[in-house]
């Protein structure tokens, strides 16, 4: 039976359990902690089988929320300070196998200027391109412990080394022929395979300004508790870059993979950090995690903010401690509480969902061992779709999210709907729903229909490697929102 309270009983409840809710923006300012520290902020990761070449798989994370395009003149770069690293669970134990680690170092042609370039920019070697960078990327393979290189019997391969960070999209007259200068930047990688390291369009996309506004949905605005009138959703990732690691290699050079791998990004800073008397930092000491991704909103809307910094510098294969997020989602309790019109939804015991973030989904992407771990889990052996559906497992596309994830996933209305429990005809196929979610609301509207109204990024994204659309340029200053 739905309790109902009294209406005033009920707004306060929303807006005293929303006053703590996170913005819905997959990683983008996630925990109190790494929200001070945002250029060691993991936002997005993906992983998926690459469609024009499906005998590699391509890696992908994010870092840097929310750039200001036209941020100059200390333009958006990576942290020399920061080992960035995504690491690949190939066994299902929960802890990294293979990890793929990006150092970079920073480099000034001019510092008698205060200029990021002095001209404009017509190659990654041009003298005008004066705040430069380079990066070393590390392939740590474990033997022992785990891949995180600190293990004498690591096995360390230098995949590339001083390879070039194309210049940030500053404008027409600074960098006139930018897409020439992100290719570029391309580089082949020893062993096979590819990398690119640099400043790309935010591929997430979400309604960060409705949901942030009391979990409110424009599509779903008439049913909410304080209603609106109904609208179309409105990007608020729109017109914002982000700092790409993105990474194509075969899948044979995984090793034994067995069919299904585990990925997550995650950020390592030295543990003692010193000020110098000159202004600058010095960094001594072990690393510590201090930011990690792995599914996408885990930390957002499920964990709690006392556990939100711990769970950033916690190893995925220690994740069983946070169980209790994902089997009694707060969301859950949410969507009955503010969208009255929803059929009841299960807010306990969702195993359902643990399946979804923890411990993989049974014949689509669970590995060998059932680890309770926040990964992306990826089956290599369901080949890339020929007709990507934005749904992904949820509309029987067993190729897109929760399976890896796509640049085109829309894992805003998968994770909602989830959620609501509205898995539709794939529910008692893949989810094993019984005793879960009630059969009968797994098609129910509105429940099928929970959505942000974002369907789509703000730009096309291309069809090779990096994947990613090219970053907005500064001259533009299109606005965030549009």
């Amino acid at each position: 039976m739905k309790f109902t309270a009294p209406r005033p009983v009920l707004l306060a409840l929303g807006a005293l359990t929303l006053s703590a809710l996170p913005a819905l923006a997959s990683s983008h300012r996630e925990a109190p902690a790494i929200s001070k520290d945002p250029t060691a902020d993991v936002t997005d990761v993906y992983a998926f089988r690459s469609p024009d070449l499906p005998d590699t798989v391509t890696l992908i994370a994010n870092w840097i929320p929310l750039e200001q395009p036209q941020g100059g003149p200390n333009f958006y770069q990576f942290d020399e300070n920061v080992v960035y690293a995504i690491n690949v669970d190939t066994d299902g134990d929960g802890e990294e196998d293979v990890a793929f680690q990006w150092q970079f170092r920073t480099q000034v042609q001019n510092l008698n200027t205060f200029l990021y370039n002095t001209g404009p920019i017509t190659s990654l070697t041009d003298p005008d391109y004066n705040v430069r960078q380079y990066y070393t990327l590390t392939k740590v393979t474990k033997t022992g412990g785990h891949a995180r290189g600190s293990g004498s019997r690591d096995r360390t391969d230098v995949l590339v080394d001083n390879a070039p960070v194309p210049p940030v999209n500053v404008g027409p007259r600074s960098t006139p022929n930018y897409d020439a200068l992100a290719s570029a930047a391309i580089v082949p990688l020893n062993g096979g395979g590819q990398a690119f390291a640099g400043q790309r369009d935010d591929p997430f996309f979400v309604d960060l300004g409705s949901i942030f506004d009391l979990a409110g949905l424009r599509p779903l605005n008439s049913f909410h508790l304080l209603p609106l009138d109904t609208a179309t959703g409105v990007d608020g990732v729109s017109g914002y870059n982000t700092h790409t690691t993105a990474i194509q290699v075969p899948i044979d050079s995984l090793g034994d993979v067995n069919g299904v791998i585990g990925v997550y990004a995650a950020a390592y800073r030295s543990k003692v950090r010193q000020i110098m008397g000159d202004g600058k930092v010095k960094n001594i000491g072990p690393l510590k995690q201090v930011s990690r991704l792995g599914m996408p909103l885990t930390n957002e809307v499920l964990i709690n903010l006392k556990d939100k910094d711990r769970w950033n510098a916690t190893d995925p294969s220690e994740d069983s401690q946070f169980d209790h997020y994902v089997l009694n989602p707060e969301p859950a309790v949410l969507e009955n509480l503010l969208y009255p019109v929803l059929a009841e939804i299960e807010t306990t015991n969702r195993v359902d969902l643990l399946a979804v973030f923890h411990t993989g989904i049974p014949n689509v992407n669970q590995l060998p061992q059932q680890t309770h771990a926040d990964m992306l889990r990826l089956n290599l052996t369901i080949p890339p779709a020929t007709e990507p559906n934005r749904m992904g497992v949820l509309a029987g596309d067993l190729a897109g999210f929760p399976n890896g994830r796509r640049l085109s996933d829309d894992v805003v209305d998968i994770e909602l709907q989830a959620l609501a429990c509205a898995y539709g005809a794939v529910g008692d196929l893949v989810f094993n729903l019984t005793g879960h979610c009630d059969p009968a609301i797994t098609n129910h509207f509105p429940n099928t229909a929970v959505g942000d109204g974002v369907d789509a990024n703000d730009k096309p994204f291309l069809p090779a490697f990096p994947y990613l659309a090219a970053p907005f340029q500064g001259y533009e200053a299109v606005p965030p929102v549009n």
